[in-house]
Formats: structure tokens, sequence, C-alpha cells
């Protein structure tokens, strides 16, 4: 099996909205982007963080880059969460980690 983790197509930088973590996956290269596009699915990133309610994803093809609103993770957000990540940004991190197939 040929796989490879998104860290080795793209970036990504993490912010959130409450509750809600935000995703922003940067690809390096055209190819990258498109190969993210057809593998980076709002399910795989779903099953990824082990969260049931629907991840949503949008395409930015002309910037490029991919945004993911994943619901429900942040432990009530900054403001209602004690730990030390109530932005997310280390699960930011964790994307970049989510291993792919590269596909032909």
């Amino acid at each position: 099996m040929n796989e490879l983790t998104v860290d080795d197509l793209a970036d990504v930088r993490a912010g959130d909205k409450g509750d809600t973590l935000i995703l922003a996956v940067l690809p390096r290269d055209v190819e990258a982007y498109a190969l993210l596009e057809r593998s980076l699915t709002p399910e795989a990133v779903a099953r990824h963080f082990a969260v049931t309610d629907p991840v949503v994803r949008t395409e930015l093809p002309h910037l490029p880059a991919l945004v993911f609103r994943v619901p429900s993770i942040l432990a009530g957000g900054v403001t209602g969460h004690s730990g030390l990540d109530g932005h997310g940004k280390t699960l930011g991190y964790h994307l970049l980690m989510l291993r792919l197939e590269r596909t032909l």
C-alpha cells in the first residue's frame, strides 16, 4: 500500500468558534490539492477525530484550501473548558497525522 499523511501534502491552521473546531488545510501544490480533494473527505476527518456529528468541508480551489468544520469537539470551547487547548490548536497537528492512501 502506498500511504502518506496530510503532513506530506499540506499545512494546517486551526481555530475555533465556540465548541466547533475550524481546520484550514493548505496544500503545497496543485497535485496535493487534487489528492486531498479526493481523499480528505468529511467522513475521513470525522473518523479520524472520532466524532459522530457531521463534519462539513468547504472547498476553496482558487486559494487553494479545504476548510473543515468539526462540531462538538472542543469540550465547551475557550470559555467553557478549563483545558490547555480550548482553541484546538493541537488538533490541527492531529489532522496532519491522518494517513491517506495515494490514489493515481
